[in-house]
């Protein structure tokens, strides 16, 4: 512990940490030993100087100290990246389908490793730092990366608001092995998809979903289906699998559609059958005369902080008031928000009265999260973003 900077918290500001909440704020700290670099690991310490906890610290951030581990005499060397990843690798091929090769390997808090997130596709990985810490690791976590998980290609997309927040300028581009070709072939629940990693969505494909693609394709036998902000078209795909009648796929990205129509054929689906639109997703569910009984909503992240919240609930109850005026009597809707500032209660709380406003009476089937190699700490709901709903409306 003496090798460390501490931390130094108020008093009753460790119940959180004790409790298995992952981060600190800046407000929970009494005061610094020590002068401590952005990034630097620190132990968080009682007032009393009890040690708690290694993190990473960083005074840029209103995230002051993000937990690594409770072991204060643990050395934060090579070997600990390495045995993180060998965990998390370990974890994968228990949770996974053989015939699955796209998934997560590392999901930042939830494996242990804040700040890191890294998708495997086939033989190549995306990696995205966010966080000081693992930046100032960057040449160990790549290297354990090579060593133990043997990719052609390592790419790295690490960009966005949350890198800006920690005081990070962005960065992208191969930095390991091989590039990978344009279109990386992958499978996931034995369905084919091609993946642009370089330009794709997040890093590619939206891995989160894979469970609940694999849940509705389930429920769609014999069923109308609408797949709203359909993007490359899984959803649909899984759909069509499924033995639904007719998909409908809309999106306003004419590459993505592009991209749906590829995705169904090349999984033995007529195009003629299941078309694939390019339209606005809010317009088309309200010029359309056609009702389905099955419709899904997985919008892009109406709101990117808690200063949007206001804004984008009002999207959210328009897009599945809309969606639920569209639905046959008794049909499914299955509604996502991906969006960290909009809570479980308050995404409930819009769906309901989105309801309420249709005159629709729904009973809820179940709640929707991200697939489980999405794994988040049980005190951590701040790492569940990914929440949905599967309902049912009355006839």
């Amino acid at each position: 512990m003496t090798d460390y900077p501490q931390l130094v918290l108020k008093e009753g500001r460790e119940r959180s940490l004790i409790g298995g909440h992952p981060w600190l704020f800046s407000g929970a700290v009494s005061k610094i030993k020590g002068r401590p670099e952005p990034g630097e690991i620190v132990v968080a310490t009682t007032k009393e100087g009890q040690p708690l906890a290694l993190g990473f610290y960083n005074s840029q951030s209103d995230i002051a100290f993000r937990m690594l581990t409770r072991d204060v005499a643990a050395t934060v060397d090579q070997g600990f990246w390495q045995r993180r990843l060998r965990d998390a690798a370990d974890l994968r091929k228990r949770i996974l389908a053989s015939d699955t090769t796209a998934f997560r390997l590392i999901n930042a808090e939830g494996d242990g490793m804040p700040g890191l997130v890294v998708d495997r596709y086939g033989d190549y990985l995306v990696m995205v730092i966010s966080t000081a810490g693992v930046e100032k690791r960057r040449e160990a976590v790549i290297a354990a990366l090579g060593d133990e998980c043997r990719p052609l290609g390592i790419l790295e997309r690490s960009d966005g608001p949350a890198r800006r927040l920690e005081g990070l300028m962005d960065c992208t581009g191969w930095v390991w092995g091989e590039e990978a070709p344009e279109g990386i072939s992958i499978r996931e629940n034995g369905l084919a998809f091609e993946v642009d990693i370089r330009t794709g969505q997040k890093t590619g494909f939206f891995l989160d979903q894979r469970d609940n693609r694999s849940r509705i394709g389930g429920l769609s036998r014999g069923l109308s289906v609408l797949n709203c902000f359909s993007y490359t078209g899984a959803f649909s795909v899984y759909a069509a699998r499924g033995g639904a009648k007719r998909v409908v796929s809309v999106d306003a990205s004419e590459p993505a559609n592009v991209a749906a129509r590829h995705h169904l054929e090349i999984n033995g689906f007529s195009v003629a059958a299941h078309p694939v639109l390019k339209d606005d997703v809010f317009q088309y569910l309200r010029k359309t005369e056609e009702s389905y009984d099955l419709i899904i909503l997985d919008p892009p992240a109406f709101a990117k902080n808690r200063k949007e919240v206001q804004h984008a609930a009002r999207g959210y109850k328009d897009i599945n008031l809309q969606a639920f005026r569209r639905l046959s009597p008794g049909g499914l809707l299955a509604t996502f928000s991906c969006s960290n500032a909009i809570d479980e209660a308050l995404f409930e709380k819009i769906v309901l009265g989105a309801a309420r406003d249709a005159g629709k009476t729904v009973r809820l089937l179940k709640r929707l999260a991200a697939s489980p190699d999405h794994p988040t700490s049980l005190a951590h709901s701040e790492g569940r973003y990914l929440k949905g709903l599967l309902v049912n409306a009355l006839p």
